[in-house]
This record gives structure tokens, C-alpha cells and sequence, in this order.
């Protein structure tokens, strides 16, 4: 028999036939799938830098791809990128977009992180 949260609208805390309940996505503890959005991407350890004008009207931007930081570490990453070069940007998709071409500035700021940075592309 499931028991409900005193609180409303928390869901399912407790079951007889799987146990205790993740109040997040409402699955047992041992298949809980919270935690495994909220895990690091995947990659081989090398930044890569890269040049791309695709999809905008022929302006540049540099990306920066296999940073190993989830997407809060990213945007204060691309924060303080962006303030180093003077220019604008956004994270997408795991990647940070900053406008123009600064590949060397931020060959030698991410090395000085401890990264392993690579420029890739054109």
C-alpha cells in the first residue's frame, strides 16, 4: 500500500513493493533518474576550439566544446571569457559561443585553467 506526503502536490514518498521513493521523479531510490540528468557530459578530456560562421550571415564566432562542467560551471565559465574578450556570447547545447575570433586568447586563458585545449576546424 503507497502512503502520500503530508505536503501537497510532493507525490509518492513511500512504497510497499519498491520502498522509498525519489520525491523528484516519483521512481524507486535505486532507479532514480534525477541524478543521472544532473551528471557530467562525457569527453576525452581535450578542449576544442573552434571557428564557425555557419547560420550567421557570415559573422564568426568561436565555440568552445568538452569543457567537463555542468551548465551552471559553463555560464560563469563563458561569463568570465566574455569579459576577458570584450565581446558577447551564450552557452548552447553544452557549447559556449563567443563572438568573433579570440581562439589564441582563449587558447592561453583555458590553458592557464589546467585544461588540455586544442583548435580544431578551419
Amino acid at each position: 500500500m503507497a502512503k502520500k506526503s503530508q505536503h501537497k502536490g510532493t507525490g509518492l514518498v513511500y512504497s510497499s513493493e519498491f520502498g522509498q521513493m525519489c520525491p523528484g521523479c516519483n521512481h524507486p531510490v535505486g532507479k532514480c533518474i534525477c541524478q543521472q540528468k544532473s551528471s557530467l557530459p562525457k569527453s576525452d578530456g581535450i578542449v576544442r576550439l573552434m571557428r564557425e560562421t555557419k547560420g550567421r550571415k557570415g559573422k564568426g564566432v568561436t565555440l568552445i566544446g568538452g569543457l567537463p562542467l555542468k551548465e551552471e560551471g559553463l555560464k560563469k565559465l563563458a561569463k568570465a571569457l566574455k569579459q576577458k574578450c570584450g565581446s558577447g556570447g551564450s552557452v548552447k547545447n553544452g557549447l559556449i559561443e563567443i563572438q568573433g575570433d579570440h581562439r589564441d586568447m582563449l587558447e592561453k586563458e583555458l590553458t592557464g585553467l589546467g585544461y588540455k585545449v586544442k583548435q580544431a576546424g578551419g
